[in-house]
């Protein structure tokens, strides 16, 4: 009779987050009773993600982070989405995770591609901890990426806003990266870069270029930006879809018909 050599592996799956025993929970080497205790919820959230506590200086740009990305208003598409489902009943889980699924290539994805830019480029130079060497070499490569986006016509990830000439929460977030001493090299790229884009183009970075250089001085992988985005804007979701729920008509329209224009197939008007 032939063997059957088909194991089953009883312990399918193996994680190195958190683990759970009878009275007890410990994340990433702590346990959770002394963390509730002693850390902030942004501090959690490093811990999570990069496998150890942040140190106090890495703990409070974190958090200014996070901070920055909690809310932009009703403009966000994912924003709209959460109030449009709240408004037809659904319950607040459905509102935000159709805000999450609109998220894409123009809506929040833009700090992975500004992450994957400045890792790129930093990678690409040997720094040696010389100042005036170092930040001759991150000149020059900023030189290459304005040459291969702007003199191609092309837009540079986290670079300008609809809505803003100057994001006031990118700008808030270098003048505390310069004022504290947060400075790495992804965060000097991305300001000589913006230097060379504002003298030509009248454009500077937004919150995404900007929180691309602050993650990527933490050490972040670029995988990780969208789900940090999301971790910072989830209040803010589920602020409007509380309002939503709580403030306007349920299955209110968020548009009349008079809004819409009804094209025949020879792109004609009806």
């Amino acid at each position: 009779m032939q063997e059957n050599n088909f194991k089953v592996n009883p312990k399918s799956l193996k994680t190195a987050v958190t683990r759970v025993e009878k009275d007890k929970i410990v994340t990433r080497g702590y346990n959770q009773k002394d963390l509730i205790e002693k850390i902030r919820y942004s501090d959690m959230v490093f811990l999570l993600l990069k496998g150890r506590l942040p140190s106090i200086k890495e703990s409070k740009i974190f958090n200014h982070v996070l901070v920055s990305f909690c809310d932009h208003g009703v403009t966000p598409p994912s924003t709209q989405t959460a109030r449009l489902i709240t408004s037809s009943g659904s319950p607040i889980n459905s509102a935000i995770s159709g805000a999450f699924l609109s998220f894409g290539n123009r809506h929040a994805g833009a700090i992975q591609r500004a992450m994957e830019l400045y890792q790129s480029k930093i990678n690409s130079v040997h720094l040696i901890d010389d100042s005036s060497i170092d930040n001759k070499q991150i000149a020059g490569l900023a030189i290459e990426i304005y040459k291969e986006y702007v003199i191609n016509g092309k837009k540079i990830p986290g670079f300008g806003h609809r809505y803003h000439d100057i994001d006031p929460r990118a700008d808030k977030l270098m003048e505390i990266a310069i004022n504290k001493g947060y400075i790495g090299p992804h965060i000097k790229l991305a300001l000589a870069l913006q230097d060379l884009v504002y003298d030509k183009k009248q454009i500077k970075l937004n919150v995404d270029g900007a929180n691309a250089a602050i993650l990527s001085d933490l050490g972040f992988d670029p995988q990780l930006g969208l789900g940090i985005f999301m971790i910072g804007r989830l209040p803010g979701l589920i602020a409007h879809a509380y309002e939503e729920q709580m403030e306007e008509e349920e299955f209110r329209r968020f548009c009349d018909l008079d809004d819409i224009e009804y094209m025949d197939d020879k792109n004609g008007i009806y």
